[in-house]
């Protein structure tokens, strides 16, 4: 992924992910436990990572950088969830995603799931100088 490419490549498949909502996914409402829209989004970034894993070089990953979703529709403890990513752009190390969210009733999310591409080794370094930095300022 050096150089920009905003064309996705044809054989990219969407990334899915399914999950049965448990109580640790969910707030209450209602007199209901209902998934939390931050377990939504921790969903729908395992689907992007799942479609972008393709691109990936060895020593590569990626991470979240934005994310955009519109969660419409509350989903019981219980259902079964299913997120799907699906690869829209690529610019460089930036990868774009269309995402939706499924209960086994109906769209519960959509929206836009951006990732970025990393250097394994790079991103490591940086973490272990802040954590450094962060065990130093805690003292």
């Amino acid at each position: 992924m050096s150089a920009p490419n905003t064309t996705v490549p044809a054989a990219l498949k969407p990334g899915t992910i399914e999950h049965r909502v448990d109580a640790g996914d969910c707030v209450h409402r209602g007199g209901y436990d209902v998934l939390a829209t931050p377990s939504v989004v921790r969903l729908l970034e395992e689907a992007a990572m799942i479609a972008i894993e393709p691109l990936l070089a060895s020593g590569q990953s990626s991470v979240g950088s934005t994310v955009d979703i519109v969660h419409v529709r509350p989903t019981l403890r219980g259902q079964l969830v299913t997120a799907t990513a699906t690869v829209v752009e690529v610019d460089r190390r930036r990868v774009a995603t269309r995402i939706e969210v499924f209960d086994d009733v109906e769209r519960i999310a959509h929206g836009r799931h951006e990732r970025f591409v990393v250097d394994e080794d790079d991103f490591g370094a940086r973490l272990a100088q802040k954590a450094g930095h962060a065990t130093a300022a805690g003292e």
